[in-house]
């Protein structure tokens, strides 16, 4: 498998500015070739460690998460990772290697490693190896709910994870779900989605749930609202609620990506 993460870098003065990135009310597209050197931030608590911050709530967009990719130098990281107490997360590494502690338990990281970090525990996070390592960060506020506990800690691996086949789609698009979609402790998911060459969602998708899409390996055409988009390794798409998707996949391997969705409890009924 293969995980794409920020190349970083700046191009050559010759390279033409037009690009491909996109904002609209509905959705946006942030292309791989954006994510350069000069659009990094540091982090406060951690340590030789850069950030890509790909989304964040804003009102009238996409309002539950943020999501990021962070590049921990080699000994990089952080003893105090999460500044908001109330924040659940999931780490996902795409490359390099790391040592996470969560309550005082270590597990060994590698790419393709995925960990779900509960709203309130103790964790911290360190570059193990020789090279950078890129893990895709998501955060987002928990939405307690009655009678349901606090989820527990989840370490998992690609691998891990069998891949659900869509119903009558010929074994053409797949979801693997590190989180049990029956357990209604969580209120978001993190996925990867799977489509095969020619794979396609066959219909415009309409939905309440906010997305964030970051394009792990291969190509596809992207239905974003009214829009199709050509999309491939390290591009991340944004989508608020609502906003019309659907997708073929493209070339000649196949096009994966993780996704975020928000799920599991009432909406609120009022904007404040």
């Amino acid at each position: 498998m293969t995980y794409a993460f920020p190349l970083g870098g700046l191009p050559a003065q010759d390279v033409n500015p037009e690009g491909s990135a996109i904002f609209t009310d509905a959705y946006a597209v942030i292309p791989a070739l954006t994510m350069r050197d000069i659009v990094t931030s540091l982090l406060p608590g951690w340590q030789d460690t850069r950030a890509w911050i790909l989304a964040r709530p804003m009102t009238g967009f996409a309002e539950t998460f943020a999501q990021y990719a962070i590049e921990l130098s080699p000994g990089g990281g952080s003893d105090t990772p999460e500044p908001d107490a109330t924040a659940q997360a999931v780490l996902f590494v795409a490359k390099g290697h790391a040592q996470l502690n969560i309550d005082g338990q270590k597990h060994s990281l590698k790419p393709g490693s995925f960990a779900y970090l509960p709203a309130g525990i103790t964790w911290s996070i360190q570059n193990t190896g020789q090279t950078p390592c890129g893990l895709h960060w998501l955060r987002k506020q928990y939405q307690a709910a009655p009678g349901l506990d606090a989820p527990d800690p989840v370490v998992l691996h690609d691998n891990d994870v069998p891949i659900t086949m869509m119903p009558d789609t010929n074994g053409k698009w797949g979801t693997q779900r590190f989180l049990d979609p029956s357990d209604l402790r969580y209120d978001f998911h993190a996925n990867i989605v799977t489509f095969q060459p020619g794979g396609r969602i066959p219909f415009a998708e309409t939905h309440v749930m906010e997305h964030g899409l970051y394009v792990l390996q291969g190509t596809a055409r992207y239905l974003l609202n009214t829009d199709w988009v050509d999309v491939g390794p390290g591009d991340f798409m944004w989508l608020r609620a609502f906003c019309p998707q659907a997708c073929i996949a493209t070339g000649d391997e196949p096009f994966r990506y993780l996704l975020y969705k928000d799920v599991n409890r009432h909406p609120k009924l009022s904007l404040t």
